[in-house]
């Protein structure tokens, strides 16, 4: 078997590959003169809400302020309480934190998503909504949550930060709940050259609460409402993002190409448990942001691979939420820490080959298969 250098995420090629249509993009932005808060956004929003079936969307400086600003909208009071995923970024967490709220995270189910019987058992008097993780680019069981929130009169919002694009019974990752963010970090699915996010939200009164949180207080008329802070997508980004969602469809067909591909090779491997394929259920409809496994040996698999110059990741660095201890989290949640124990993710990405595919497979296979 032919040796190959493999990254987790050429960073590099995010620009090389396309050097001279950015060019171009950056040549139109910079010679208009439009930097902040001009037409390159609001068409970019636009387009963004029309992709995703909400009315209305809002460009923003990342991720993590999307759902701080979203929050800070809907309205917390000291220790209201969000029920999130443990197996999520801590954004998640410092976002209802920062608002002002108390997050506590729950378990995962067997789908390594938020579990709903773990909402249900975690529900208290505090609790006031239920903030699932969209993670890796696979929806949760949305019809199960919303029906906890209901019964249990909690709002919801969501983390879609990773699931542009994903859907669960043809109804679009961000469109359930409140409002929902979506990241456009660079190595996202749809990324752009830098940090930057989006809101996604339904209801009139909320968008404009939320448009005059990150724009120092000012609607869309310029006339101020609130006290706001500086969260806005610059037009640079929202030219760049505009550009690439024309093609975004392609880009999720690839990654679902590569994830068949994994599931191929690998699902014989009893030593590993792989994420569903993507046409395991027509509820489900899947973008592959990461390709997140479970394995046994993990370390030393790990290992084996980067001797074998094969790039991997354990994701969050290999922590859920509630092990971050000095953050004053206590519980005890045996299925994410068994889940962080055995966690690896292998490249998936558009700058793999199908030969590079074949290549990490062999090589898994040749370090379980003796």
């Amino acid at each position: 078997m032919m040796t190959r250098k493999i990254p987790f995420f050429e960073y590099p090629r995010l620009w090389t590959d396309n050097k001279q249509e950015y060019i171009s993009i950056f040549d139109h932005v910079a010679s208009s003169g439009g930097f902040i808060l001009q037409k390159d956004l609001a068409d970019f929003e636009t387009e963004l809400a029309k992709y995703t079936g909400v009315n209305y969307s809002v460009g923003v400086g990342n991720a993590t302020d999307a759902m701080e600003i979203f929050l800070e909208a809907i309205g917390l009071n000291k220790g209201d309480e969000i029920i999130i995923s443990s197996h999520t970024m801590l954004a998640t967490a410092s976002a209802i934190k920062f608002a002002g709220g108390v997050p506590v995270p729950v378990d995962i189910g067997e789908d390594n998503l938020i579990c709903p019987d773990s909402i249900e058992n975690s529900i208290t008097s505090n609790t006031v909504g239920i903030m699932p993780t969209q993670l890796n680019g696979r929806v949760c069981d949305m019809d199960k949550i919303i029906k906890i929130a209901q019964k249990n009169n909690l709002f919801v919002v969501e983390d879609a930060a990773q699931a542009l694009g994903a859907k669960f019974k043809g109804r679009h990752a961000g469109t359930f709940g409140l409002a929902s963010c979506i990241s456009f970090f660079p190595a996202k699915v749809l990324g752009c050259f830098g940090d930057a996010g989006g809101v996604l939200v339904n209801d009139k009164n909320l968008y404009h609460k939320i448009f005059q949180l990150h724009d120092h207080g000012r609607d869309i008329d310029g006339e101020v409402k609130r006290w706001g802070r500086n969260s806005r997508l610059d037009n640079l980004q929202a030219a760049i993002l505009s550009h690439k969602l024309k093609s975004y469809n392609k880009v999720i067909d690839r990654r679902r190409e590569i994830a068949q591909m994994y599931q191929d090779r690998l699902e014989n491997l009893s030593e590993l448990q792989l994420p569903p394929p993507p046409n395991n259920t027509s509820d489900h409809f899947d973008v592959y942001q990461n390709y997140e496994i479970t394995a046994d040996n993990r370390d030393v698999l790990k290992e084996y691979l980067s001797e074998k110059n094969i790039g991997t990741l354990i994701q969050w660095g290999g922590k859920g939420v509630h092990q971050f201890n000095q953050l004053g989290f206590s519980q005890k949640l045996p299925k994410t820490e068994r889940f962080f124990d055995r966690c690896i993710m292998l490249p998936m990405n558009m700058f793999i080959s199908n030969e590079d595919v074949e290549y990490i497979c062999e090589t898994v296979k040749s370090f379980y298969v003796k």
